[in-house]
């Protein structure tokens, strides 16, 4: 595993399908009709929105109305259709791995996970991103990972800030 070192990324950019929703696909005789997403999630992305600068991406066009409906429309953050086969690339030269938190699943995350300042992957993601990632979060995708990826991003890079949110 690559070590973490204090040089704060300014990015975090998450692929949606499999980590801020569950990775299901529901179709009925009209295609694509629904997606899970879990309900802690939004709770961790309100914590750390403030410190960083948050892109979602998706390669699934067929179910990008639906990914807009809950990252752009109800919780406010940007969200780009990238193919997973441009995905490298577009990061690298866009944000720079370097500058940027990666937050990702499949074989396609793999890559950026381990190219990356920092990679995580939730706990049910495949196995080429687990040996990629930094570090594997405890919950499952769509269950809690991005509060995961949150509070351990907050709690290396932004303690006292985290602190003070929670200070009763």
């Amino acid at each position: 595993m690559k070590s973490m070192n204090k040089k704060i990324p300014k990015n975090i950019i998450i692929d949606v399908d499999g980590v801020l929703s569950t990775g299901q696909f529901f179709y009925n005789q009209d295609g694509k009709v629904f997606k899970i997403f879990g309900r802690h999630d939004n709770d961790g992305l309100k914590i750390v929105k403030n410190f960083f600068s948050i892109l979602f991406i998706t390669a699934d066009i067929k179910g990008f109305k639906i990914s807009k409906k809950r990252i752009v429309d109800d919780m406010g953050f940007e969200l780009r259709l990238i193919s997973e086969s441009k995905r490298y690339e577009y990061i690298k030269n866009k944000y720079g791995l370097d500058n940027t938190i990666y937050i990702g699943d499949g074989i396609y995350d793999s890559i950026l996970l381990k190219k990356c300042k920092i990679g995580l992957c939730p706990a049910d993601a495949r196995i080429e991103a687990k040996k990629n990632s930094n570090k594997v979060l405890k919950s499952r995708a769509g269950e809690g990972a991005i509060l995961d990826a949150s509070l351990l991003i907050m709690k290396k890079f932004y303690k006292k800030e985290l602190d003070k949110i929670f200070k009763i």
